[in-house]
């Protein structure tokens, strides 16, 4: 389901007055200048060990790197012991500073300078936003509507009316003066278009503090609200929002409040507080505007409460109180509920339920019927039709549907391996379907789809600045078979002319193949980087997503986990096999829950591999799952498991990256994370690189780079975000002997 407003999630901030790209610049060369004094040789970091005896289901493990965890990021013995390794990363790196700093240069010179989004007509209002040359965050703007004005905000004849004039309504620029992290996770405008609500963060632990301005007067109002989760949801008064808290030690979100504009926070309303801390708290609001809706999610089950937008300080009402096994999403419109459910319907089914009865499944009618064949992924309500996004055998379609379920038409791509969804239409009236489309080939589009003329209209293609031609590359979608005899779908792409299929091409793969998140073939600027050097970039859409539907990834979690990284190794034991890749040049990437597939893989066939990147890597499963103050833990055991149990203790210490280190050798390592991280904690990589230096063999680089000022999702910033991939790319390059 698509729920719109005006709401923009976007990349985040400059800490001082000088343009971005000068600002990367500076803290490029700031490097070389510290890395000039450094020894040629220098030794890598020997972290100290200190007996730390865990004792379950009578198994004792001696964590010896367990005093690096420090909750408040103050210790100074870590912070030296972090520092350490920075330092020597910055010195095994040195050589690759021109590589880097040419990297960055391409990557930053093929963005469009003065980028702008597609205008979005909302409540009598087009808005959008723009990146301005030299500026690391975009400009918000609207403009009131007019007769005279077409999609793109330009007068359509030349007359002297009086056309209104756009107005900046917030410039992250400017906001993010003075913070080493910027980032926006909200804009929400009130129903009548008068106030703007909004969440940053300036710490990066995506903890947001909510801020209010009076886009009449251009004036804030005086409370600001601190510890959020950076969600908003107006009531229809225009004078009520609700916003989401976290738990203060665990930083999940629990609380949903409710606040008055122009009222001090400490008075806010608790309007609903969620005991079970497997769930998670969200909110939406309803196609209708009628309700503002509390989605309580949990791996397996969910529930949704529904406040009446109208009538703010009512009570929330259960819509269908939560039961095992069962995940379902609400959205209203024209009267009554559509929901989508797994109910004895693993990859979804669609249903419709009047306003007046929807308390029982009973009450529910199936207009979109399960099918085995088929994952249905998401839903827009439109006046007359629903836009279904479904995806069939890993590829995806979006289908127009009336509301007794019937198919009257069609939106597909022909690409071999592609990204296709729904984006922004907070208009339910319109007969334009706004879709949005990408491919490993295809720069990211925005497409307008016409019922009547059955045409897609091409409102956006992202600009790559310079010598791009799409025509100079191939993407192929293929398959390769995994141990047990499943088919595991592989997405490829590589510069034709540079490659000749005779496996003397470098290999870069990619994976994730967790939480059933698919990662989709889609286009990426800095990735020309690594194909222009003669790289095959590969996605292998391995177990634990939901690219083969809900049973791929049923069959990549909990006890059936390690198939994700066996269907890793089975894919590049298969690039090989097919002449896609060097055998003595391929490598891995991955990140998070991918960063664990990292970890996994580098200790069951680590001679595969000539080197890793291991980003922000979730690789101490068993110690982190069992520590139940730590973020994230409780709610995902339904991911994981829970080592409570003895059966899935043992599992998960069977292929716990940490837990495995062996005395064997490694591929070369690169692993990134940033200290303010509050999805995979700091402590986790920096045990486990300690771990691996005293445990490895062999002689082969391994790499610990920490960002002092950076959390989950790294650098903030258009421009700064790319220091950290030249940075990884210029390590992988490097080692396959490519350094310019």
């Amino acid at each position: 389901m698509v729920l719109t407003a005006i709401s923009f999630a976007v990349l985040s901030a400059c800490s001082d007055s000088q343009s971005p790209e000068e600002s990367s610049v500076k803290e490029a060369k700031k490097i070389s200048r510290d890395s000039t004094s450094m020894p040629s040789t220098p030794k890598p970091p020997v972290a100290k060990k200190l007996p730390q005896l865990i004792k379950n289901h009578g198994i004792t493990r001696n964590d010896e790197y367990f005093w690096m965890r420090d909750d408040s990021r103050n210790s100074p013995e870590v912070l030296a012991h972090v520092q350490a390794e920075n330092t020597y990363t910055r010195a095994k790196l040195s050589h690759t500073e021109d590589l880097q700093k040419s990297l960055y240069d391409e990557m930053t010179n093929r963005l469009e300078p003065n980028e702008e989004s597609v205008p979005l007509l909302d409540k009598g209002y087009w808005h959008w936003y723009q990146y301005q040359e030299n500026e690391d965050f975009p400009v918000h703007y609207r403009r009131k509507a007019h007769p005279l004005l077409n999609l793109n905000n330009v007068k359509t004849e030349n007359t002297n009316a009086d056309i209104p004039k756009p107005e900046i309504i917030l410039d992250e620029n400017e906001l993010s003066q003075g913070h080493d992290f910027f980032e926006i996770a909200a804009i929400e405008l009130s129903p009548n278009q008068t106030f703007l609500a909004y969440a940053q963060d300036t710490v990066s632990r995506r903890q947001y503090e909510v801020k209010i301005i009076d886009l009449n007067t251009g004036s804030y109002f005086p409370e600001v609200i601190k510890d959020t989760d950076g969600e908003i949801e107006w009531a229809n008064d225009n004078q009520t929002f609700f916003y989401t808290k976290k738990h203060p030690q665990t930083l999940l979100p629990y609380q949903v409040y409710r606040h008055k504009v122009g009222t001090d926070p400490k008075n806010d309303e608790l309007v609903y507080q969620e005991a079970d801390d497997t769930f998670y708290v969200s909110l939406y609001k309803t196609r209708s505007e009628k309700f503002v809706a509390i989605q309580l999610s949990a791996t397996m089950n969910s529930e949704v409460r529904l406040i009446d937008a109208n009538k703010p300080t009512s009570e929330p009402k259960v819509f269908l109180p939560r039961e095992s096994d069962h995940r379902y999403a609400v959205d209203h419109f024209n009267g009554q509920f559509v929901i989508q459910s797994d109910f004895n319907a693993p990859n979804e089914q669609l249903f419709v339920a009047r306003e007046e009865e929807f308390e029982s499944k009973e009450d529910w009618k199936v207009i979109v019927p399960h099918d085995d064949s088929r994952l249905l992924q998401e839903f827009e309500l439109f006046d007359q039709f629903m836009v279904v996004s479904e995806r069939i055998n890993g590829t995806e379609s979006l289908l127009i549907r009336n509301y007794q379920g019937e198919v009257i038409d069609k939106i597909e791509i022909s690409e071999a391996a592609f990204t296709l969804g729904l984006d922004e239409n907070p208009d339910p009236a319109s007969k334009f379907i706004r879709y949005y489309y990408s491919s490993l080939t295809t720069p990211d589009s925005i497409f307008e789809y016409h019922l009547d003329s059955k045409t897609s209209e091409l409102l956006k293609q992202d600009r790559v600045i310079g010598d791009f031609n799409p025509r100079d590359y191939r993407t192929e979608r293929v398959f390769a078979a995994a141990r047990d005899g499943k088919q595991i779908p592989v997405s490829l792409v590589y510069r034709t002319e540079l490659f000749k299929g005779d496996g003397k091409n470098p290999l870069l793969q990619y994976g994730y193949g967790s939480y059933g998140y698919t990662i989709d073939p889609e286009f990426s600027i800095s990735t020309l980087s690594l194909l222009d050097r003669g790289f095959v970039y590969a996605i292998a859409h391995i177990r634990g997503s939901k690219m083969l539907g809900r049973q791929w990834y049923e069959d990549g979690k909990k006890l059936k986990k390690k198939n994700t990284f066996t269907d890793f190794i089975d894919v590049t034991k298969m690039l090989i096999d097919k002449g896609y890749a060097d055998p003595k040049r391929i490598y891995a990437y991955g990140g998070s829950a991918g960063g664990l597939l990292m970890g996994a893989v580098a200790n069951q066939n680590p001679e595969l591999y000539h080197g890793m990147v291991a980003s922000v890597p979730f690789v101490d499963i068993v110690t982190t799952m069992l520590d139940e103050s730590i973020p994230l833990t409780t709610g995902e055991y339904d991911e994981w498991g829970n080592p409570n149990e003895e059966e899935y203790f043992k599992y998960m210490l069977s292929y716990s990256p940490y837990d495995q280190v062996q005395a064997q050798d490694y591929p070369n390592l690169l692993v990134l994370t940033g200290l303010h991280d509050s999805q995979v904690q700091y402590f986790e990589p920096a045990k486990w690189v300690a771990k691996l230096r005293d445990k490895k063999t062999d002689d082969n680089l391994l790499l610990f780079d920490i960002d002092m000022t950076a959390g989950h999702g790294g650098k903030s910033g258009r421009y700064k975000s790319f220091l950290d991939i030249a940075k990884e790319y210029a390590f992988i390059l490097d080692l396959a002997g490519i350094n310019e």
